[in-house]
C-alpha cells in the first residue's frame, strides 16, 4: 500500500508540474499574440518639434534663426546615427544662404515584373521632406508676440525626424532620401535646389515624394495627391501612392488604435483647381502649396500631408479649424499669431501633437515597406518569390504579337 500511495503522489506531482508548464506556455503564447499598437513611438517627435519651435521661433528664410534651426536638425539626425549632407541654398542676394539637410538610405532595389512574368532589376526612389523655416521674421515679433511656428512647420519636422529614427538601421527596397528643406517660404527654394541637383535619371527614379506640413492645428489630418493627377489619364497612376497611404491607415486600424484617422478631401466641388482653364473635381487634391509643388510641377507623384477642414459646400468657407477658440483669424492658424505652441496647447487636446506626428511617420514608413507595384525586392526574389504574370501568351513566340495588341488596346482606351 505504501508503494501504491507513493506512486500516486508521484503522479500528482508530475501532473502539477505539467499544468504549471502548460500555464507558462499558454501565457508565453498570449504574449506573442499581443499586438503592439501602431504608431506607438512615444513623445520623441513632439518633444523635438516643441524644442525647435521654442528655441528658434522666428526662423524666416535665410535668417540666423533658420540657420540655427537647420543645425539643430542636422545634429539630431547625426545623433540618430546618420551621415548628413548639407546642401547650400543661395538666396536672391549672395549673402542670403540657407541649407537643405539630406540623409540617403541606399536600397537593395527591385526585380520588376513585366506582364509576361519576366523580370529586370530596377532602382526606385522615394523622397520624404518637410521644411523647417517659417514665414514670420524676427522683425515681425511685435505683431506676433507668441509666435513660434509649431504648426508651420515644426510639427512637420517632428514627423520627419520620427520617420528617420524609425528607419535607421533598416534596409528597404527603395532608395530613401530624407530632406529637411530650407527657404521654403522663399518660393520653395530649398526644394527647387534639391530637385535641380539631381540628374535626369535620378529624377525619373523618384516614384513618390512624401511632403509633411502643418499637421497639428487643423481639425482633421488629410493626405492629397498633386495637381499632376488632374491631367487626363493620370488620375490613378498619380494617386496610387496616395491610395496606398490610406491602405496603411485602414489595414492598421489607425482610427480605433490611435484616435486619428487619415481623411480625403471629399468636397467634390467643380472648378479650375490647377489653372489650366478646365474645371476639375476638387477631390483628393488641395490648393495649399508646399515643397511638394516643385516635384508636382515636374510630374513626380506626391503625397502631401496637412491638417485642415474640407467639410464645407463652398470653397470660400473652408478653413483650418472650426475650433471656437481659434476663430480670431477666421479659422486660420498657420501664418497668423495663433501659430504658437503655448496658445495652441490651451485650445487643442493635449496629445494631438504627439499622435499626429507619430501617425504620419508611421504611415510613411509602412508605405515605403509596401514597395512598388509589379515589383519584388531583390532579396525576396532571390528567395524564390514571384508575382503572377498578367498576360499568358499561348506560345512564347506570341509574346511580341500580344505586346503589340496590348499597346494598341491601350491607345484605343
Amino acid at each position: 500500500m505504501k508503494e501504491k500511495r507513493t506512486h500516486k503522489a508521484g503522479q500528482r506531482i508530475i501532473s502539477a508540474l505539467l499544468c504549471v508548464t502548460m500555464m507558462v506556455s499558454l501565457s508565453s503564447c498570449g504574449k506573442k499574440k499581443e499586438k503592439v499598437k501602431p504608431a506607438a513611438f512615444g513623445p520623441y517627435g513632439a518633444d523635438f518639434a516643441l524644442k525647435l519651435a521654442k528655441t528658434f521661433p522666428y526662423r524666416s528664410a535665410f535668417s540666423a534663426g533658420e540657420q540655427g534651426a537647420g543645425l539643430m536638425i542636422k545634429k539630431e539626425l547625426e545623433d540618430i546615427g546618420y551621415e548628413v549632407e548639407s546642401q547650400v541654398v543661395q538666396g536672391g542676394e549672395k549673402q542670403q544662404v540657407s541649407c537643405n539637410y539630406i540623409v540617403r538610405i541606399p536600397g537593395e532595389g527591385f526585380m520588376q515584373r513585366d506582364s509576361f512574368g519576366e523580370y529586370d532589376e530596377v532602382h526606385k526612389t522615394v523622397v520624404i521632406g518637410a521644411h523647417y523655416d517659417a514665414p514670420i521674421s524676427y522683425e515681425q515679433r511685435e505683431s506676433y508676440p507668441n509666435y513660434d511656428g509649431i504648426q508651420n512647420n515644426a510639427c512637420g519636422v517632428g514627423a520627419l525626424i520620427t520617420a528617420a529614427k524609425q528607419m535607421f538601421g533598416h534596409k528597404y527596397a527603395y532608395d530613401v532620401i530624407i530632406v529637411a528643406f530650407g527657404a521654403s517660404s522663399s518660393n520653395y527654394r530649398g526644394a527647387s535646389v534639391f530637385l535641380s541637383s539631381l540628374s535626369e535619371d535620378e529624377k525619373k527614379s523618384i516614384e513618390c515624394m512624401y511632403c509633411i506640413e502643418s499637421i497639428y492645428a487643423g481639425d482633421k489630418l488629410y493626405a492629397h495627391a498633386g495637381h499632376s493627377s488632374l491631367v487626363e489619364g493620370n488620375k490613378y497612376s498619380f494617386r496610387r501612392k496616395l491610395y496606398e497611404a490610406y491602405d496603411v491607415a485602414y489595414e492598421n486600424s489607425l482610427y480605433s488604435q490611435t484616435g486619428t484617422d487619415l481623411y480625403y478631401n471629399m468636397s467634390l466641388l467643380n472648378f479650375d483647381v490647377n489653372g489650366d482653364l478646365i474645371n476639375d473635381e476638387y477631390r483628393e487634391v488641395t490648393r495649399v502649396r508646399s515643397d511638394y509643388s516643385i516635384f508636382d510641377s515636374q510630374s513626380i507623384p506626391v503625397v502631401f500631408f496637412e491638417s485642415s477642414d474640407y467639410n464645407f459646400t463652398k470653397l470660400s468657407d473652408m478653413k483650418e479649424t472650426k475650433n471656437l477658440s481659434l476663430q480670431e483669424y477666421n479659422g486660420a492658424v498657420r501664418d497668423t499669431p495663433l501659430d504658437s505652441s503655448e496658445l495652441l496647447k490651451e485650445a487643442i487636446e493635449e496629445d494631438r501633437l504627439q499622435t499626429r506626428i507619430n501617425v504620419v511617420a508611421f504611415i510613411i514608413v509602412k508605405a515605403v515597406e509596401k514597395g512598388s507595384k509589379d515589383c519584388v525586392p531583390i532579396s525576396r526574389y532571390k528567395a524564390g518569390e514571384r508575382l503572377e504574370p498578367t498576360v499568358v501568351p499561348k506560345k512564347k513566340d506570341d509574346k511580341n504579337e500580344s505586346s503589340d495588341t496590348s499597346e494598341k488596346s491601350g491607345k484605343d482606351q
